[in-house]
């Protein structure tokens, strides 16, 4: 795996290493010892799955409440999706900001998000399936978001939203 920070502090874009033959190739998307090499968190206590049936499904930008921060390691597996991290720690200097990065089959690139991170994607081809790897177990009761197109954060998606969950729309912008 080759892991590059990205300009959120923590956060980091991993490009998997294959290793190609005439059946396909095989790659490692995890490993305890090369994620402490670079500083990361390597628990994982959930391995959990989303599937998107449309292109323009949008879902997200969530986040866990403290004490049950989470760390998440995200890929896509099937299809296609814009993915997004805004920092949301605000002693970060990069407080606020945010990184957008494609994920897909094809690319195998898969994203690292610290504790303290809002994240979401939107679909970008019918038919997606996203995996997450958990440092956290899920707690319904700290889960929290904010909006997906809140001013603060100028997100510019790049397909049109065109299904998104009740709660995930009506997240209040980050001012109030």
């Amino acid at each position: 795996m080759i892991f590059t920070e990205t300009k959120l502090p923590g956060a980091y874009i991993i490009t998997l290493k294959k290793r190609e033959d005439e059946r396909g190739f095989f790659a490692r998307t995890f490993c305890v010892n090369e994620f402490t090499q670079h500083g990361l968190e390597p628990t994982v206590v959930q391995h959990n799955i989303s599937f998107s049936k449309s292109r323009g499904t949008l879902r997200g930008m969530h986040f866990q409440k403290a004490p049950h921060e989470e760390i998440k390691t995200v890929s896509c597996v099937r299809g296609r999706v814009h993915d997004v991290i805004i920092d949301l720690r605000p002693s970060s200097p990069t407080y606020k900001q945010h990184v957008s990065q494609e994920l897909s089959e094809e690319n195998g690139t898969m994203i690292y998000i610290p504790k303290g991170f809002a994240h979401g994607y939107v679909t970008l081809e019918d038919n997606c399936a996203v995996t997450y790897l958990m440092s956290q177990f899920h707690y319904p009761e700290e889960a929290g978001g904010v909006r997906y197109d809140d001013p603060a954060f100028g997100i510019t998606w790049p397909v049109s939203i065109s299904l998104i969950a009740d709660k995930d729309r009506l997240y209040a912008d980050l001012a109030e």
